[in-house]
């Protein structure tokens, strides 16, 4: 069975290379803190199964310190010139939307049909990670892909890889992080500290001010968590369950529904979410690596403001 084990090993080899490549690069002024950021990250991911829970801990608290004092910086670029990237864009023209179609194909593929193929009566992949295991399949294919359409040098996509990272920096750990400190934030109780805080000041007794308060809560803790589904089990447990469906009799699936996509308001407004909002902006080499989320402001207050209504009409139908 392919297991989602085994799309960790793969990220695992990719950082690791990544961190080799920064020690060879001794032009690099910050050559030791890419190392040992993205060398602590591979064996995460290679390892964290199998080492005790402290071990992980400690490797958290050295990237932690590592991007918080100087952080980390870019190395020297091997890549293609400008005028080499045109003259490659003229001669394959659209068919350079191939490779990155191929991962949305192939995991679409993987999740709609392989999850029934079975050897031996045994799954072929794990079930309850079908999505991630071919989205972590459909990125291999691609890479093949790229390889023969493109015939680049061997080390090309490790180094293009390097290249695109180091642009992109720590902010590429950050969901991860914001997503476990949400689950630690859930576990340690913050749901009850919130429920009790509402009660004292929000008239739990008026539909609109509950809803209003879980829609924007929801919103708002995005914001400070980065993640929306880092802020769901927070609010949920604070305000959705006890209050809108317990309290009120409201639906659970109508409120947990447009409670997400009222959380993903506040994914449109954070540089937290570094994923959406900073990774693309230093991609594109955006002057401005705020850019995006300021664009995106006037539409995310407009679509919390609609959620709101819509939860206040139909939570309790």
């Amino acid at each position: 069975m392919i297991r989602l084990e085994y799309v960790y090993i793969l990220g695992g080899l990719m950082f690791a290379a990544f961190a080799v490549m920064n020690a060879l690069d001794r032009t690099h002024t910050k050559w030791w803190r890419n190392t040992l950021f993205w060398g602590a990250y591979a064996v995460t991911f290679l390892f964290g199964s199998y080492l005790p829970n402290v071990v992980n801990g400690v490797l958290v608290i050295i990237m932690v310190l590592i991007a918080g004092f100087g952080g980390i910086g870019r190395g020297a670029e091997r890549t293609t010139s400008l005028a080499e990237r045109q003259a490659s864009a003229r001669h394959f023209g659209n068919l350079l939307f191939v490779p990155a179609l191929t991962i949305a194909g192939v995991a679409v593929f993987g999740t709609v049909v392989l999850k029934y193929v079975q050897i031996g009566g045994v799954p072929l992949f794990e079930p309850k990670q079908i999505t991630l295991v071919s989205l972590g399949l459909a990125t291999v294919v691609a890479l093949i892909v790229g390889y023969v359409m493109l015939r680049p040098p061997a080390l090309a996509p490790i180094e293009e890889g390097r290249r695109l990272i180091d642009q992109v920096g720590w902010a590429a750990v950050l969901p991860q992080m914001l997503a476990a400190l949400g689950a630690v934030f859930a576990a340690a109780g913050v749901g009850k500290v919130i429920a009790t805080l509402v009660a004292a000041y929000i008239p739990i007794d008026v539909p609109l001010a509950v809803v209003a308060a879980y829609t924007i809560g929801m919103a708002l803790f995005t914001v400070i968590m980065g993640n929306a589904f880092a802020a769901f089990p927070v609010m949920t447990a604070g305000i959705g369950l006890p209050l809108i469906v317990h309290h009120l009799g409201g639906n659970a699936i109508v409120m947990s529904a447009i409670g997400m996509l009222s959380g993903f308001c506040g994914t449109l407004m954070t540089p937290m979410a570094a994923n959406f909002n900073i990774v693309p902006a230093a991609l594109l080499e955006l002057p401005d690596r705020y850019a995006v989320i300021k664009v995106q402001v006037p539409t995310a207050i407009l679509m919390l403001i609609g959620n709101t209504a819509l939860m206040y009409f139909f939570v309790f139908r």
